[in-house]
């Protein structure tokens, strides 16, 4: 025999799809992402082809688009590829983010060659880092590169002495980056001090970049035959017949550079933290709990991609408790206002405002009127389900007339002195009760625990009772 109620086998079905729902979505996010692989050329003369791995990347640098060009550069040493093309396409990014892949790049025992392309792209910022690390940097028409000024975290200009700081270091980060590829020290230069930038052909013709190639079919060809120099050894590209393995971002990686947002991320944090809050209100929905809990997760884990402060990490925590508390605490609101300051404070701290200066992008701070209208929400929501859980309590429940008719002439036990009030207990409940003043011959004022009492009438909750004459034979007993 199982011991499991029925109770218990309709919570575990509630919770099961929910728990299977999540299993399945955790597979395809971690199953190895494809790759695509395609001859680019073929000459038919059953020689073997050269390996080229081709990456993809077109939007903001951040930490996910850093481990995908480490990934990339991890592929191409393990199939032993000749080449890693990365073609970018990029208005700037992270600071932190833009040094780890130039790292990558320079320490490839790979040559890579970054590629702005398609026409109208543009290495804007921090692209113009990565693409002065590559070993060769080709640029299709209509493209450009430069602009690579720092400024604050939020988007704004620093403070004078900061500014000269962060904005010498950036240079000598360039500079460093131009004399290791041979390139234009000084152009490359004025993209941080001046924010200049620079046509695809103005680039060449400057010594910024290498070539221009319209296509990518283009590219290979003018590069077949190229010499590089390759950890001191001259390396002659042979790219007369080309294997190429196209990669772009995984599922997890978009879905991380997704929740990576800070609008997103912050939002997943707020409703996921309410999710809880509603389970333990409620215990035993299963559905806010379960949800709360994942969206909890996504949002840290977006979070974890962002250059966060503690600061508001802390201030959205405390901005959950309170909300709690204000649904266990009967008064006029204090918690909950005080968890709507502390949540709009929170993601006002999260993201961009302790953080350090960086190259200009799309600022990674959480929209002010976000922040306004989710902590209004919430703390309006919390206020209201706080108000009907002390409304609820202060209600009368209803005694059904019915059962207050199958109380009259129940036995119960006296469980506190009768005298006389006191408690008595009836049908394994405790009820209050006192002593009946009817019939008026009985004058006893007082009946002691322990002693067996009758159901003479009930009032809600309150029942009148009379002591059982404890020589009296019950019905159905001989003696």
């Amino acid at each position: 025999m199982s011991n499991l109620s029925m109770p218990g086998v309709l919570r575990i079905g509630r919770v099961l799809p929910a728990v299977l729902v999540t299993l399945v979505g955790l597979w395809g996010i971690l199953a190895p992402p494809a790759v695509q692989s395609a001859s680019a050329q073929s000459s038919g003369t059953g020689e073997q082809d050269a390996s080229v791995v081709l990456l993809r990347l077109d939007g903001a640098i951040d930490g996910v688009t850093a481990r995908f060009i480490e990934r990339g550069l991890g592929t191409a040493v393990s199939q032993r590829s000749q080449l890693v093309v990365l073609m970018l396409d990029t208005p700037g990014g992270l600071l932190g983010a833009t040094r780890d892949i130039v790292e990558s790049i320079l320490a490839s025992p790979v040559p890579v060659v970054v590629y702005v392309a398609p026409e109208g792209a543009q290495a804007a910022s921090a692209g113009t880092f990565i693409g002065a690390a590559a070993d060769i940097l080709a640029m299709a028409p209509t493209t450009n590169i430069g602009a690579a000024s720092v400024v604050g975290s939020d988007g704004g200009d620093l403070p004078a002495t900061l500014d000269q700081k962060v904005t010498e270091d950036a240079a000598a980060f360039i500079r460093s980056i131009a004399e290791r590829r041979g390139r234009n020290i000084s152009a490359l230069e004025d993209t941080v001090f001046s924010a200049s930038a620079y046509s695809a052909t103005e680039a060449v013709e400057l010594g910024v970049a290498d070539l221009i190639a319209a296509d990518y079919e283009s590219l290979l060809q003018q590069l077949d035959g190229y010499e590089l120099m390759i950890g001191g050894e001259t390396v002659t590209l042979d790219l007369g017949n080309v294997d190429t393995t196209t990669m772009e971002l995984s599922l997890l990686e978009r879905l991380l550079a997704f929740i990576s947002s800070p609008n997103i991320a912050f939002l997943l944090v707020s409703l996921g933290g309410l999710g809880l809050i509603v389970e333990l209100w409620n215990p035993g929905l299963w559905i806010p709990g379960t949800i709360g809990a994942l969206f909890l997760i996504l949002g840290w884990a977006g979070v974890g991609q962002l250059p966060f402060s503690w600061a508001g990490v802390a201030l959205i925590g405390l901005a959950l408790v309170l909300f709690y508390l204000e649904s266990t605490a009967a008064g006029i609101g204090y918690f909950g206002v005080a968890g709507s300051i502390s949540l709009i404070l929170g993601g006002i701290f999260l993201v961009g405002f302790f953080g350090s200066p960086g190259i200009p992008w799309d600022a990674p701070v959480v929209n002010r009127w976000l922040l306004a209208v989710v902590g209004a929400a919430i703390g309006g929501f919390v206020l209201w389900i706080a108000s009907e859980i002390r409304k609820s309590k202060a209600i009368n429940p209803y005694q059904s007339p019915t059962v207050s008719e199958s109380l009259i002439g129940a036995a119960g036990v006296v469980t506190v002195n009768l005298s006389p009030a006191g408690e008595i207990l009836v049908h394994g409940e405790y009820w209050s009760g006192e002593i009946d003043n009817e019939p008026l011959e009985d004058t006893t004022r007082e009946i002691s625990v322990g002693m067996d009492v009758e159901v003479v009438s009930v009032d809600g909750n309150h029942l009148r009772v009379k002591r059982v004459d404890p020589q009296r034979t019950e019905p159905g007993v001989s003696d």
